[in-house]
């Protein structure tokens, strides 16, 4: 990390002191947040944003995999709901984004309301369904770096990526066993 001049040192000091889950996200921005991990967080906001993303990737799961054709877009369209039940359930909650001067945000957002994060749920129901199909856990490989690129971008609280995250899970996990059990029969 970049040494802060004493100026930006004496103005660091005289503002309030974040706590509890503000404390939390300061801390993973002044540990990670280098140039490097703020673009590859960036890339994934992108990526994620509206499930598009995990969609198109589903639509090429169908074109490069026509004997399962039905089950791609059945998982495609498993990420988008999740992510539609996370906006349903951020209306619902009303949770505003973090805010404090010690948070740098490093993306734009759609909504001021943070709870859950949709990009957690969208990615974590996308890793579980694809996951099945592929017959791979992709969950650690995907899952942890969407969440930790929220913090890093400043856009959520770690309850906000650990809620969605558990959404997504439920979504992902009911849809995939339907698809399996849809498939015995």
């Amino acid at each position: 990390m970049l040494e802060k001049r004493p100026a930006e040192r004496a103005v660091e000091e005289q503002l309030p002191r974040p706590s509890g889950e503000l404390a939390v996200l300061a801390g993973v921005q002044r540990a990670i947040a280098r140039p490097a991990v703020v673009k590859a967080a960036r890339g994934l906001s992108h990526f994620g944003e509206h499930s598009a993303g995990w969609f198109a990737l589903g639509l090429v799961g169908a074109a490069v995999d026509s004997r399962r054709r039905r089950e791609w877009l059945t998982a495609a369209a498993g990420a988008v709901g999740a992510h539609a039940a996370s906006i349903a359930v951020k209306r619902v909650v009303r949770r505003r984004r973090p805010e404090h001067p010690a948070i740098t945000v490093g993306v734009g957002t759609p909504s001021r309301l943070s709870f859950p994060s949709s990009h957690a749920t969208s990615t974590t129901a996308a890793a579980v369904l694809y996951s099945g199909l592929l017959g791979r856990n992709l969950v650690p490989a995907l899952v942890p770096p969407m969440l930790v690129s929220r913090l890093v971008l400043g856009v959520h609280y770690p309850t906000d990526v650990l809620a969605g995250a558990a959404l997504g899970g439920a979504v992902g996990g009911v849809l995939r066993r339907r698809m399996t059990s849809r498939k015995r029969t």
